[in-house]
């Protein structure tokens, strides 16, 4: 077995430094496609990209050879140092410490695709904070993961 592959579609979120420059909107294009082009970079496959001034959603497949911690790390720390160099009205720009992480099916990859395009209508509704917690109550609602053997199923 020669090559490695994993088919990893992860769903990440980060938001700007509480206290720091948001992006401004007509930013956001270019920065998404930076980013989309930094996923690239790190072998990784960005199927989406998208986000708010505070915050940014991306919809990638992850290289077999990086951990989730490792890509995220990268993707941030370039493209601050790459924003910083957009003007001096990002000189202080920093993303927060930390981010989310959710794992996304083939099955569920066009409906969270859509979910991203849609966030500008989407945070009428909800702010990043709001939205933020309801991803970790939604993804902490697992079913029990204790070990179970099939006998533990039989009557």
């Amino acid at each position: 077995m020669g090559r490695s592959f994993a088919n990893i579609n992860i769903h990440i979120i980060f938001h700007v430094k509480s206290g720091g420059c948001e992006i401004l909107e007509e930013d956001l294009p270019k920065i998404f496609q930076y980013i989309g082009g930094m996923i690239r970079v790190l072998d990784g496959y960005a199927f989406m990209v998208g986000g708010r001034t505070d915050h940014i959603h991306i919809l990638a497949s992850l290289p077999v050879s990086v951990s989730i911690s490792d890509f995220v790390g990268k993707l941030k720390s370039n493209t601050s140092r790459w924003i910083k160099s957009l003007g001096s009205r990002y000189r202080a720009f920093a993303w927060q410490e930390g981010y989310g992480a959710f794992s996304v099916s083939e099955s569920h990859r066009a409906k969270v695709t859509k979910y991203i395009i849609n966030q500008k209508e989407h945070h009428q509704n909800r702010s990043a904070q709001e939205e933020y917690l309801h991803f970790i109550e939604k993804h902490r609602s697992l079913p029990n993961t204790e070990a179970r053997t099939p006998s533990d199923d039989q009557p």
